[in-house]
């Protein structure tokens, strides 16, 4: 059986646990080969076995995305190897601190904005001339729905999930002429480390997993995905455009 991704690259960042570790599976399943960035150089070897124990392939990449030359070599890299990007998922991201604005110190608030915004800034920067050399160059980022609801006592997180949102909406209005296709995705409530961090009373069994999310990832990143600028709603399973106030 033809696999829908085969022969594509796939760039996943985050990819050493959680969303990003579920989808980097679930993308190789598909056929694509993956190029896997995390802080952690034991969490992608453990993704590496499971990918090749369905027959997948990847390359990891051991990366602290605050490195933005780092990130500028790795597009080298991926250049020099393949002369394209065929997907970029953002998933890569750190929750930060859950106190009242005025008790956060100026740095924990930067060091969310590093991770969760700048990283991805300059993600984005060094994948394009990539992504654009890909017939159907795909990118999707994660967020949150507290970017939306502006949640309180996790100010960096919310501000800095606004920020990519913007970011890459502006990106695909930027890219909406060419093939590539730019668009968020928010999984809501997920059995991951991060929700159990921010909520420690909740029951994980309620939650739907990692897995589970990355199904509707997936069709996001394929050639055949044609809409750009869009937010994917996973729990109301919906695809939804922004509103303007202008």
């Amino acid at each position: 059986m033809t696999k829908p991704l085969a022969d594509r690259i796939a760039l996943v960042t985050g990819a050493s646990r959680g969303i990003g570790y579920a989808t980097a599976i679930a993308l190789a399943k598909a056929g694509a080969h993956i190029v896997a960035t995390a802080r952690t150089q034991g969490g992608l070897e453990e993704l590496d076995d499971e990918i090749r124990k369905d027959g997948g392939s990847a390359t990891l990449v051991p990366l602290n995305l605050t490195d933005s030359d780092g990130i500028a070599r790795l597009g080298a890299g991926l250049h020099e190897r393949y002369g394209k990007l065929d997907i970029l998922v953002g998933n890569a991201g750190v929750l930060g601190p859950s106190s009242p604005i005025g008790h956060i110190e100026l740095k924990a608030f930067t060091d969310v904005m590093a991770v969760n915004v700048s990283a991805n800034f300059q993600l984005i920067r060094c994948m394009e001339p990539l992504l654009k050399q890909s017939d159907a160059g795909r990118a999707v980022f994660i967020t949150s729905g507290a970017a939306n609801k502006a949640t309180a006592y996790v100010s960096p997180y919310a501000a800095s999930k606004a920020a990519l949102e913007t970011l890459a909406r502006a990106w695909a209005q930027e890219t909406a002429n060419t093939p590539l296709r730019v668009n968020l995705f928010n999984p809501g409530p997920v059995r991951t480390r991060m929700r159990a961090t921010l909520m420690p009373g909740e029951d994980p069994a309620t939650l739907d997993t990692a897995e589970q999310v990355a199904e509707f990832i997936v069709p996001m990143c394929a050639p055949g995905w044609t809409e750009t600028g869009k937010f994917y709603d996973y729990k109301t399973r919906s695809l939804m455009s922004f509103r303007s106030s202008a």
